[in-house]
């Protein structure tokens, strides 16, 4: 995706001329480039600074171009900048750029030629009416010109008719098919392949795109392509740049003496680390101790900063990158391996270098000190969260170990209970592990609770979060910080409409409490998921920024990240600002820089996210096409979670993911829709499908283009709580 604004140094001469631009255009607007040069006084031998200097406003949205090449402040003639989010129906929304400004509504049919993840330029043609009392009027637009293309690769399946060839783009938000050359050696795909074609200029939407195939991946179906279609089509790397290799394999793995020496030893504490089964990279270990006051506690991060210095090419290569991306069947790592599982993961009984919170808790379960610092530990003991959730499932018994984390869990469960009181919101859901064979197909669906081992590690990696990011802000160093604002009222208010088709009674949503008792009205209930997706949709995306903002989920002010650096670049920079402010270095983040950084790695996250998504979905569609194709004829529990004409849409609780049993599929009755009562009823037997039922069903056909899936009842199986109306 393209990067936002970036933040500029004021004392930069560019910075001067683009002051006096904007100041030129607030009073006389539009002007061409001749016209701009003229008034500025502008010599003909530093037009060609104007010329990039305006290009670059414009790519920044600071200014706009409208009819003839003229120029003009954008918000004077209703026109926004931003980066254009489309939907599976074709329609999307335009995401502001300014703090507090509305996003923009846009309909199929203006949207131009613009292509999800690009950054464009729309006018605003109006406002449509408030839909309910106290909800907010919506903002629509129209695209008028892409600033800068998201992405010009466009990954797909190769076809090819009588007279011309093209690529249908896996990405059903793409909605043209890609018209391509015959090909030709040495790109010479066959009707199936999938394939990474390249965008041309494409200027009319009435006309298809035009392309070119640069890369064949290979027959679809064929084991891994389906994963490097989604490496191709985010632009993810697969393999580290050989300077950053060597440089990797330069750090000794010895710690010497002299460093030692300069840390805080604790290697005669008993600590822990708590992490997944297939976990190699382990980047954070706890201990906790009870005393007279309450309890002493020590977060122990890995010292990635110690090792990747600013400016070496390992640096450049993890901020390029941002974040390790965690696909299915792969890692993805921001960090070459004799690092990410080697030098840095706190492996047990070996002596690591780490960055740790030391915390004071009182027994009300409040902070009393914290402080930081450099140390030296080694981990006594490796659990797994299943190992770690069969220990708090027992009374401690004689294991000093097992005592240690029943004595984590005491804290943490008051520290979270803490949490909630204070407003945060619970919106976890379990995962699902996927199982994959050697030849990468999926075997095994595994739901993952989050249970109290992992509630356990989550609080004290939360209390370590914002204890560094209180010390930072209190003391203003420049830093990245984690933040989740407040929600619009107009999306809350859409969500509630959504709320109450469910028949649940809510009420302002615009209040935490609120949105707190509709979230533990819900828990364990079949509208559960439906609930929680809706409402994560209606609040805004959590970012990184150079301003502690606050974090709504977490209903904190002060939040950062800086418990992973092994797999998240935030975290490295926030190691180094604490460094900063600790006196243990000179070099730190500056403020001007911070800004860029932190729309960058905001930008890597959210591709990361797509990508985990994405392959976790594609994963979980091909593991239900077996079960049809192999005939295996296995049926799923599912659950009702709404009710429509045309069939009702189902959960299997068990794999979290939904479904649609067409009412055709219904074929023992005549079924007549209840929207009122959100049911069907049978008109002979009376017999009653209604939202909360739940059912046995087998799968009946799987859509791999669109990501969906149709069930229909499992014929053998008992219907489950089907009830039957009294007349």
């Amino acid at each position: 995706m393209p990067s936002r604004p970036r933040q500029r140094n004021p004392s930069d001469p560019k910075a001067g001329l683009q002051r006096r631009i904007l100041e030129l255009l607030g009073k006389k607007a539009p002007l061409d480039k001749v016209e701009i040069s003229k008034l500025l006084d502008i010599s003909p031998a530093q037009r060609h600074h104007l010329r990039d200097l305006l290009s670059t406003m414009e790519k920044d949205g600071r200014i706009a171009r409208v009819r003839k090449d003229r120029y003009i402040i954008p918000g004077e003639a209703d026109l926004m900048t931003g980066v254009i989010q489309f939907h599976a129906s074709g329609s999307a929304h335009l995401l502001a750029e300014k703090p507090g400004e509305p996003d923009l509504a846009i309909s199929p049919e203006n949207t131009w030629t613009a292509m999800h993840g690009d950054r464009v330029v729309a006018r605003i043609s109006g406002e449509s009416p408030a839909s309910g009392p106290g909800q907010m009027r919506k903002r629509h637009g129209r695209v008028i010109r892409i600033l800068e293309r998201g992405n010009q690769l466009i990954v797909g399946t190769f076809q090819k008719s009588k007279n011309f060839c093209y690529v249908v783009a896996d990405d059903p938000r793409f909605v043209h098919n890609l018209y391509v050359a015959m090909p030709a050696p040495p790109v010479f795909p066959k009707p199936g392949d999938k394939v990474v074609a390249r965008l041309e200029a494409w200027e009319s939407r009435h006309v298809n795109p035009e392309g070119s195939i640069v890369e064949v991946l290979g027959a679809a179906g064929k084991p891994g392509v389906d994963m490097l279609s989604i490496i191709r089509k985010n632009r993810l790397p697969l393999e580290f740049p050989p300077e950053v290799i060597d440089e990797a394999k330069e750090i000794s793995p010895v710690i010497p003496d002299s460093e030692i020496k300069r840390r805080l030893d604790l290697r005669d504490r008993t600590i822990i680390t708590i992490d997944p089964d297939d976990a190699k990279d382990f980047d954070d270990a706890i201990d906790v101790q009870q005393t007279e006051k309450g309890w002493s506690v020590g977060i122990h991060i890995a010292d990635v900063s110690h090792y990747v210095r600013p400016k070496t090419a390992l640096d450049r290569e993890a901020y390029e990158r941002g974040n390790s991306v965690y696909l299915v069947d792969r890692v993805i790592p921001m960090l070459p391996e004799v690092l990410s599982n080697g030098i840095c993961s706190l492996k047990p009984l070996e002596d690591r270098l780490c960055f740790s919170a030391l915390v004071e808790i009182t027994r009300q379960g409040k902070i009393h000190s914290a402080k930081f610092a450099k140390t030296i530990i080694r981990s006594a003991h490796r659990y797994t969260y299943k190992q770690a959730y069969a220990i708090l499932q027992k009374p401690p018994g004689g294991d000093a170990l097992a005592k240690r984390v029943h004595v984590a869990w005491e804290l943490a469960a008051l520290l979270r209970k803490n949490r909630f009181a204070k407003g945060s919101l619970d919106l976890d859901f379990p995962e699902i592990k996927i199982l994959l064979d050697e030849k990468g197909t999926p075997i095994k669906l595994e739901r993952i609770e989050n249970d109290p081992s992992h509630q356990l590690i989550e609080e004290f990696m939360l209390l370590a979060n914002e204890c560094v990011a209180h010390e930072l802000h209190q003391k203003r160093t420049p830093t990245v910080y984690r933040v989740h604002e407040t929600p619009d009222p107009e999306r809350l208010n859409e969500f509630r409409e959504l709320a109450l088709g469910h028949g649940i009674s809510i009420g302002d949503l615009n209040q935490r409490a609120e949105v707190q008792r509709l979230l533990a009205k819900v828990k364990g209930s079949p509208e559960e998921a439906t609930i929680k997706i809706g409402l994560l949709k209606s609040l805004k995306r959590a970012r990184y920024a150079p301003d502690p903002l606050g974090h709504y989920g977490l209903a904190k002010s002060d939040y950062t990240h800086f418990t992973s650096p092994i797999r998240r670049y935030a975290d490295l920079i926030v190691h180094r600002s604490l460094e900063r402010l600790l006196g243990l270095t000179k070099i730190g983040p500056s403020s001007v820089d911070i800004g860029t950084i932190a729309e960058h790695i905001s930008t890597t996250e959210r591709i990361a996210a797509d990508a985990e998504k994405e392959s976790v979905r594609m994963k979980k569609m091909e593991y239900f096409q077996l079960q049809m194709t192999q005939k295996k004829g296995q049926s799923f529990r599912a659950v009702i979670v709404d009710v429509r004409n045309f069939g009702l849409f189902v959960e299997l609780p068990e794999f979290l993911i939904s479904g649609l049993v067409h009412i055709s599929s219904l074929d023992d009755d005549f079924y007549i829709h209840d929207p009122a009562k959100g049911r069907i009823v049978g008109r002979r037997l009376k017999k009653v499908y209604k939202v909360g039922d739940e059912l046995d069903v087998v799968v009946a056909r799987v859509d791999n283009f669109k990501h969906q899936i149709d069930f229909k009842l499992a014929r053998k199986s008992p219907e489950r709580s089907i009830s039957r109306r009294r007349d």
